[in-house]
């Protein structure tokens, strides 16, 4: 502890979060000179400001503060890790305590029949015998409950934040366990620490290390539950898989539960880890299906998602005639389809569900635009929706099929993101539409599709379009490939380029990099810039990124990077160095400081999340920073379509420089030049299916910057992003039991026939 001061006045308070901004006044001659207040005061004490989760708001008691010195555009502050009350034993200190507000049911009156009545010991009576307040005229059963619970929840956080300083957990953390746990929130940590997994940001290594220091055996069935459940959770977002086998599953748990135990400490057996992984399933924790072990809601999501893709198949009717239709809208739209198009288009009609795939510039907008006009044509009543996973992909899917309104799949479905975190509000309403055309469909993950699958009403034509050799989508599952490979789904590949020149390089690498040939050409739209340290090419990518935005202008300019922050050549290090390069801070440009990170009028940046009507991933441009309304800074970005949005610095945490990007964060867009680091540091991600998007998203000019060209070579081959999903069997699975004769499906219906096994 480091301080002690008294409540001055609350600057600001957010009662939802319960986080505040406070002035604080002291005696204390060490509080650092820039912290202090430049005013005078008559009681020559000395304010300051500080900031943090839970703080008492009343100077009836005087609190011990510790935390840590911050500067920041607002000056100099204390940022909180924990406090606690100094109550004075006497019975002047205990009634102001009582009476200050802090404890709900007591005010000055009671606050006064309390002390006359059990003096100094009155804390010693609510920490040991609160019913012995019942004695006090007023305060009833009822009254004593809230009087307890109000009493016992500050103490508690306090107690909390203590505890868990040591651990580096933050106090908005730990109001957040507080949230979750109530006032047995400490109890909980001390007896049962891997409880703590419930909470998101607590994964098992950092409640681990909580919890060995509170004696935790290393077999406890607690910890060997958090592990297996960790090592699943793991596979699922950093690798995209929807189940692990159960062998490698355990074998990953049991090292994850030895690789940091002390010497003399007894290793966990694979015994202990098989018998508490089959508790768990007996619980039906988590779901085993012929050897493959599922978190119940990816089974459920990879189930539901068959099922119904397998309904539609087996349920649709039977095909339009469109040769009328064709002709006439060939003629008016001058378009003169090769025969690989015109048979998707065909296709899109002849079935209720169907995909169009092929790589950049194979002619799919041509296809989509054929099969609107079409669709128009023949149904003059009938709704269209045009959908895309990102604003930016829904936005090129407008412009370049004339087709106003395409919308993204998250508002189409309904999906709005909440205020406070990343959880969606689901509206669970039908889309009111007779044709849904996706485009981008590697994007969706299994979760989306599921959503996606749950409001088509029956009828609904379905054409999902995208490129199955790009990268998978971000979240779990790999549903667009699956969807292609399982058989069943009309597919029509596009395979000749009509967009690029037929002798660019960019088309002939890219197709050759996705045959998994290592012999690629170069020349000047498809470059192999050799440097020999991650740092030399940090410095080789920002002379070229500032010789290709000279020529096409920033916004037609991207670095795209496999990594997000490891080393030099990682997007978060290139954009802090590029930033000053391109922007950097001169006498007349705003800037504000939000943290540690500047903004700056004229930064190139990217939203991260869906937030105030912009897309996650967005691009645009801060074009001013000024006061706002209320007189705090407010911040202008125009986006991509001049669209125009004013953030205030609260918001801006879901913003980030984006002069470059990852090639994960890239998909969906497309630029004139694409500038891509290729280097041993990045060897883990350098799957072929990420190279070819990056360089995919190249109109004009690629430009590869590694150690050698050989290295590129080596690491692409052979070498795909796959992930553990079922789909595509699910699929042939339900959809042979839908279309079986009516007397061979007595057993029960398609979902009891895919039942999980042991």
């Amino acid at each position: 502890m480091g301080f002690k001061a008294t409540y001055d006045k609350t600057i600001f308070h957010d009662p939802i979060k319960d986080y505040a901004v406070i002035s604080l006044k002291t005696a204390d001659p060490s509080i650092p000179e820039k912290a202090r207040s430049s005013y005078k005061y008559r009681d020559h004490l000395i304010r300051f400001t500080a900031k943090g989760y839970g703080l008492p708001k009343t100077d009836a008691v005087e609190l011990l503060l510790d935390g840590d010195w911050e500067s920041s555009k607002h000056g100099c502050q204390l940022k909180i890790h924990s406090w606690e009350e100094i109550v004075p034993r006497t019975n002047d200190g205990i009634r102001s305590y009582l009476a200050s507000g802090l404890i709900k049911g007591i005010g000055a009156k009671t606050a006064s029949d309390i002390v006359e009545r059990f003096g100094i010991s009155t804390l010693d009576i609510l920490d040991n015998q609160p019913e012995k307040l019942l004695e006090i005229k007023g305060i009833t059963e009822v009254k004593l409950e809230a009087i307890k619970d109000s009493y016992m929840e500050n103490r508690a956080i306090r107690d909390l934040m203590t505890y868990l300083a040591p651990f580096n957990v933050t106090p908005k953390t730990a109001t957040k366990i507080h949230q979750f746990f109530g006032s047995a929130s400490l109890q909980v940590i001390k007896s049962r620490p891997f409880e703590l997994c419930r909470i998101s940001g607590f994964g098992f290594k950092r409640v681990d290390e909580i919890a060995r220091k509170t004696g935790c055996k290393a077999n406890d069935p607690l910890r060997i539950r958090g592990a297996l459940f960790y090592v699943l959770d793991e596979s699922r977002g950093i690798d995209g898989h929807l189940y692990l086998v159960k062998e490698k599953m355990c074998k990953a748990s049991l090292t994850l539960l030895n690789e940091r135990l002390p010497e003399h400490e007894t290793p966990v057996e694979m015994r202990e880890v098989t018998e508490e992984l089959y508790n768990i399933i007996m619980k039906k924790e988590l779901i085993a299906d012929n050897g493959c072990i599922y978190l119940p809601r990816c089974y459920e999501t990879e189930t539901y998602v068959s099922r119904r893709v397998a309904e539609i198949l087996a349920g649709s009717q039977c095909g339009v005639d469109i040769t009328v239709a064709l002709a006439e809208a060939k003629r008016d739209l001058a378009i003169v389809p090769s025969p690989k198009q015109e048979e998707g288009v065909i296709m899109a009609f002849n079935h209720d569900i169907s995909i169009i795939t092929g790589s950049p510039g194979t002619g799919k907008t041509t296809v989509l635009k054929l099969v609107i006009d079409i669709f128009q044509r023949l149904n003059k009543n009938g709704k269209i929706l045009l959908t895309a996973p990102t604003g930016r992909a829904s936005r090129r899917m407008s412009e370049s099929t004339g087709f106003p309104n395409a919308k993204t799949l998250h508002s189409a479905l309904g999906l709005v993101t909440s205020d406070d975190d990343d959880s969606f509000l689901n509206s669970r309403e039908m889309v009111d539409a007779d044709l849904i055309i996706i485009d981008e469909f590697s994007m969706v993950d299994m979760w989306l599709a599921s959503e996606l699958f749950s409001r088509i009403k029956a009828g609904t034509k379905i054409l999902m379009v995208g490129d199955a050799d790009q990268l998978p989508s971000v979240g779990a599952g790999n549903v667009f490939r699956e969807f292609i490979s399982c058989g069943l789904v009309p597919v029509t590949v596009l395979d000749q380029i009509f967009r690029q020149s037929k002798d660019s390089l960019i088309a002939h690498n890219a197709k050759f990099i996705n045959q998994n040939r290592t012999k690629l050409y170069y020349g000047n739209d498809f470059v192999f810039d050799e440097c020999g340290t991650p740092a030399q090419a940090a410095l080789h990518i920002q002379r070229i990124y500032l010789d290709e935005i000279n020529d096409k202008g920033v916004e037609n300019v991207q670095i795209l990077s496999p990594y997000r922050s490891d080393g030099p050549a990682s997007a978060e290090k290139l954009n802090e160095v590029i930033r000053e390069l391109v922007n950097p801070a001169v006498e007349d440009t705003e800037e504000l400081k939000v943290g540690v990170r500047v903004f700056r009028v004229n930064d190139r940046i990217m939203q991260t999340k869906n937030k105030n009507g912009v897309s996650n991933g967005d691009v645009g441009f801060i074009r001013s920073i000024k006061n706002g309304s209320t007189n705090d800074p407010a911040v202008e970005i125009e986006f991509t379509g001049l669209r125009t949005v004013e953030y205030d610095p609260s918001e801006l945490g879901n913003v980030e420089l984006s002069y470059a990007m990852t090639v994960h964060k890239a998909m969906g867009s497309e630029y004139d030049t694409v500038i891509i680091p290729i280097l041993a540091a990045h060897s883990i991600l350098l799957y072929r299916n990420l190279i070819y998007t990056a360089v995919t998203r190249a109109k004009e000019r690629v430009i590869l910057v590694g150690q050698t060209a050989s290295l590129f070579m080596g690491i692409h081959k052979s070498r795909i992003d796959k992930r553990n999903t079922l789909l595509g069997s699910r699929i042939e699975a339900c959809y042979k039991v839908l279309t079986r004769p009516a007397e061979e499906r007595r057993g029960g219906k398609a979902s009891e026939q895919l039942r999980p096994t042991g």
